[in-house]
């Protein structure tokens, strides 16, 4: 059972939310440690994961990038414009569906179409 669409989108959806709220979690839940005091922090990491967030996690990748190779050193950051939502291979966000992506490419070529037809209007003149 279990096996439609929906069931799916709302497994993953679910897992993205705990993906989300796993940092604030763990804050909330060494905070409350703090103010008993009698619990070690070796306790807590049993009881939840401990997220490294993505930056302290990119600059220690560095870090041990440059020592162990050297010249070794990739560029994971996607370089996005901000009013096409394209990136510099020419495709959209993960999360876009493809009605906004077809409305986006439309007000592109729309754009572009307009300063191709002035141009050719303005060149072409009369026919006969």
């Amino acid at each position: 059972m279990a096996k439609s669409l929906r069931s799916k989108w709302k497994r993953k959806m679910r897992a993205e939310k705990r993906k989300k709220n796993a940092p604030k979690e763990l804050n909330r839940l060494k905070n409350i440690l703090k103010v008993n005091c009698d619990v070690l922090m070796k306790d807590v990491q049993e009881i939840a994961t401990v997220v490294v967030p993505k930056q302290c996690q990119e600059k220690m990748e560095c870090v041990t990038n440059n020592d162990a190779t050297g010249d070794m050193n990739m560029e994971t950051e996607i370089k996005r414009n901000k009013k096409t939502l394209l990136d510099q291979n020419g495709q959209y966000p993960v999360w876009m569906n493809q009605r906004q992506r077809k409305r986006l490419k439309a007000k592109r070529e729309k754009k572009r179409g307009k300063s191709k037809a002035k141009a050719v209007k303005a060149a072409k003149g009369l026919a006969w």
